[in-house]
């Protein structure tokens, strides 16, 4: 059975991919102060198939050339954007200010670069940026003939290059370094780890299918195929059908099996290895590069787990990897971060945590300076710290789970098992969302936005007392849950995914007035693998202190509507006793 896109959402999904078009990643310094040139060039490279065009602009700082050569800084732009975008300008700017040799291009499908979207596809896009590799260490010319024969060489044909860059920016970082170990350090921000994940997340399995996270993805999609309405007189080589304009095949067969609701296996089976074929959770065993992890805390897209880890993976198997959760994300604007945070329109690299960090990574690991303290494996924004030059605390390591509380069959959230009182609680969803967590995109373009709600009958919660001191939560909260559902165990048996039974877990923070934050509008979508069985979720990654006299609030909703949900009407209840109760663990610093 097919699912089709109601006129609001899609409607809504439209004013979304128009609102995209603006960069997702770094802001522009106001103006250059540092000495370099700048030359346009054109890279013609041979990947997946095709002749692509790579358009890129190169800088070059004084005092740059063969006697006196310089390690180079390699980036290119967030989904939608291009060289010649604010964000990814500033990268060339900013680096070139400082010494580096910055070649900053065009990601394949955007702006003059040519190709399909390929989603970071490491054998296209990797490959693509691998090509401009060899042209920093001297092995090619661009198509006008310019070499650079200026850049530091660790052997011939190996230049010191270092990327940075953020979202789409970001993932083709480790997408370069998986294919070419000349990579010397990498700086991803705000990027993903497993695309299945992002776009359909179930956070209570890796092998069922999701919930489908349409208002992102769809945005995406149309900023994809509706670019000959922004940028005329596209390259051919950017087109590939009538049916799929701009996108590689198996990226619109992807979307199109999310947007149909359905789950059949074969295509499901398709969908899910394409995704993460062109993700870094499948090729992450071949990054050897020094890898300084940034990730937003307000980031429903690619939320903190996502960094978290391909933080873990790189360190397990050896590779050199630290990581900092910095306030801005894809979330709420990240056109305006917070106070003293990395912001290149201000240039203030040397003046932002995360911009002093970043230079110590390349100085470390491009200049080749191993005195260079590139600090703690691990840092973290705290927005309750109102000094900006103390806004960030750091520790050797990300916490562990550390309290416990239950879920009791009177609606309390209770600190020990045996404060459990026996008792049975029902909700039900209805045929249309009845929860709101965020319209996705509508702090990236200055829209209101509702705050969150869940409406009477359509949720459980579980409310904790008023806490006795302050209570700083640093990491991804668990919970493990049993549910009953007659319809949807009878339902999950269908052969179809689709019709497993779908919940929203959530963690709210409640004032001693009554007041409600959900921090960062954070969600943690479920299908649930098997209804007769306990299941364990893992919610998204936060910072957030819960003052004294606050209360903790968890919430399992029936919906909400920025995902698809329940294919019908799924009654469901939980039951509570002392020796039968849910519980949620959290990562609270001090224990």
């Amino acid at each position: 059975m097919s699912r089709r896109v109601p006129r609001s959402r899609a409607a809504l999904a439209l004013a979304l991919g128009a609102a995209l078009t603006a960069p997702l990643a770094l802001t522009a310094p106001a103006a250059s102060t540092g000495q370099y040139t700048v030359s346009a060039l054109k890279f013609t490279v041979q990947v997946g198939g095709r002749s692509c065009t790579v358009d890129a602009d190169l800088y070059r700082p004084a005092g740059v050339d063969r006697a006196h050569p310089a390690p180079a800084v390699l980036a290119t732009n967030g989904f939608g954007g291009s060289k010649s975008d604010g964000s990814t300008d500033a990268i060339g700017k900013a680096f070139a200010e400082r010494g580096y040799v910055s070649l900053i291009y065009s990601g394949l499908g955007f702006g003059r670069s040519g190709c399909l979207i390929s989603l970071d596809d490491p054998g296209v896009d990797g490959t693509a940026a691998s090509r401009l590799v060899d042209f920093l260490g001297g092995k090619r010319a661009a198509d006008d003939g310019t070499r650079a024969d200026y850049v530091t060489l660790d052997r011939a044909g190996d230049p010191r290059v270092g990327m940075i860059g953020g979202s789409y920016g970001g993932a083709i970082q480790l997408a370069t370094a998986a294919v070419d170990h000349r990579v010397d350090a990498l700086v991803p921000l705000i990027t993903w780890h497993d695309l299945a994940y992002s776009l359909d997340p179930n956070n209570a399995s890796t092998t069922v299918p999701g919930a489908f996270k349409w208002q992102w993805t769809n945005g995406f999609y149309l900023i994809g195929e509706g670019q000959p309405l922004t940028r005329p007189n596209l390259d051919p080589s950017r087109f590939n059908s009538l049916t799929c304009l701009h996108f590689v095949t198996r990226a619109c067969d992807t979307i199109r099996t999310l947007n149909s609701g359905s789950y059949r296996s074969g295509p499901t089976a398709a969908m899910l290895a394409y995704a993460r074929s062109v993700s870094p959770v499948s090729y992450l065993n071949r990054v050897k590069a020094p890898t300084l992890l940034i990730q937003g805390q307000a980031d429903s897209l690619f939320n903190l787990n996502e960094a978290a880890a391909t933080y873990r993976t790189l360190t397990a198997q050896g590779t050199t990897a630290k990581m900092i959760w910095q306030s801005w994300g894809h979330s709420g604007g990240i056109t305006d971060p917070a106070s003293g945070e990395l912001d290149l329109s201000k240039g203030n690299l040397e003046t932002s945590y995360v911009g002093r960090r970043i230079l110590a990574w390349f100085d470390r690991y491009l200049h080749g300076r191993t005195t260079t303290d590139t600090g703690p494996a691990f840092a973290y924004y705290r927005d309750w710290i109102t000094d900006p030059n103390h806004t960030y605390a750091t520790a050797g390591r990300l916490p562990a789970l550390s309290r416990t509380y239950y879920l009791s069959g009177d609606g309390k959230l209770v600190d020990n098992r045996r404060k459990v009182a026996r008792g049975s609680r029902t909700y039900a969803n209805l045929l249309t969302p009845s929860s709101h967590s965020e319209s996705s995109l509508a702090g990236t373009v200055g829209l209101p936005d509702p705050g969150p709600y869940d409406t009477a009958g359509t949720y459980l919660g579980w409310t904790g007392a008023p806490l006795a001191r302050a209570t700083d939560v640093v990491g991804a909260p668990r919970a493990t849950l049993k549910v009953l559902s007659p319809t949807a165990a009878r339902a999950q048996n269908s052969g179809n995914a689709a019709d497993r039974l779908v919940l929203f877990a959530k963690l709210y923070d409640i004032a001693p007035d009554g007041g409600r934050t959900l921090v960062h509008r954070l969600v943690a979508p479920v299908r649930v693998p098997d209804v007769g069985k306990s299941f364990t979720v893992t919610l998204p990654g936060i910072v957030h202190r819960f003052e004294k006299g606050h209360r903790l609030r968890f919430v399992i909703a029936a919906s909400d509507d920025a995902y698809f949900g329940n294919r019908g009407i799924k009654p469901v209840t939980v039951v509570s006793s002392p020796g039968r109760a849910g519980s949620l663990e959290l990562p609270v610093l001090g224990g």
